[in-house]
């Protein structure tokens, strides 16, 4: 059995509504001592994108600084990070510009972290590199080795009036590539700032709550943006037989 945390927005540098930094950090440090405090153990912690908040290098060493756990911890980029300090902080690299793509090896599975921002804008794409990387590296791996593929922004509607318009578009260029590789299980994304779940290329689309904040339902009262509702995180299990089951849960205060 593979257990992955899963969260997303963690929008460390956030300025925008007085003490937004500093609950912004503490929420992101709350989320991530409950995960290391807790008594059976994680395979890894995915946190899918808009990390910081302006895309600054100064936030960049933040994330450094706060996305730390006693489990391997992987990241993607959203609309709100920025390529060039993103590579140089966190991934210690020359500051392109080019998407930021990575594979990453767990015990049973593969995590493929894919890059759908669109630099300068709050849509997402996955552009022909990051479908020709996808391609070729789930083709590389053995048929029988479970994947899962990660990104920022859904690739679907979710119904959230401030989310879908700036959602993943070109889905149909995705879907193509999907339906060449069976072995992926599932899709998992960011970006709604609320916990989801709904079907994209006949696979699972999970989406994780944000850290930072929640957007409502029109249902409830709204379709904007409350501070008022806990962190939560998903636990994603993939079994012996590759099914996965995803499980949320809210992160209390200590």
């Amino acid at each position: 059995m593979l257990t992955i945390a899963h969260c997303s927005d963690t929008h460390l540098g956030q300025d925008h509504h007085g003490d937004a930094g500093e609950r912004a950090r503490r929420r992101a440090e709350q989320v991530v001592a409950y995960l290391d405090a807790l008594p059976g153990p994680l395979d890894a912690v995915l946190v899918t994108g808009d990390l910081a908040d302006h895309g600054l290098a100064a936030e960049y060493r933040e994330v450094a600084e706060v996305l730390v756990s006693r489990y391997p911890v992987l990241l993607c980029p959203g609309n709100h990070d920025v390529r060039e300090p993103y590579r140089e902080v966190l991934l210690g690299e020359a500051p392109s510009g080019g998407p930021v793509n990575r594979l990453h090896a767990l015990p049973g599975v593969d995590v493929l972290m894919l890059d759908s921002s669109i630099p300068g804008r709050d849509d997402g794409l996955l552009d022909e590199e990051t479908l020709g990387w996808l391609d070729g590296t789930l083709a590389e791996g053995a048929a029988d080795r479970p994947a899962l593929v990660a990104f920022h922004h859904p690739p679907a509607t979710l119904h959230l009036p401030y989310v879908d318009p700036i959602r993943q578009f070109g889905e149909d260029r995705l879907a193509e590539v999907l339906g060449r590789h069976p072995r992926v299980r599932a899709l998992l994304c960011g970006h709604a700032h609320t916990a989801a779940a709904t079907v994209f290329a006949g696979l699972p689309l999970l989406v994780a709550p944000s850290v930072v904040s929640t957007v409502t339902l029109p249902c409830e009262g709204g379709a904007g943006i409350t501070f008022e509702q806990p962190p939560m995180v998903a636990f994603h299990l993939l079994d012996d037989d590759g099914r996965l089951t995803t499980h949320y849960r809210v992160v209390s205060p200590a």
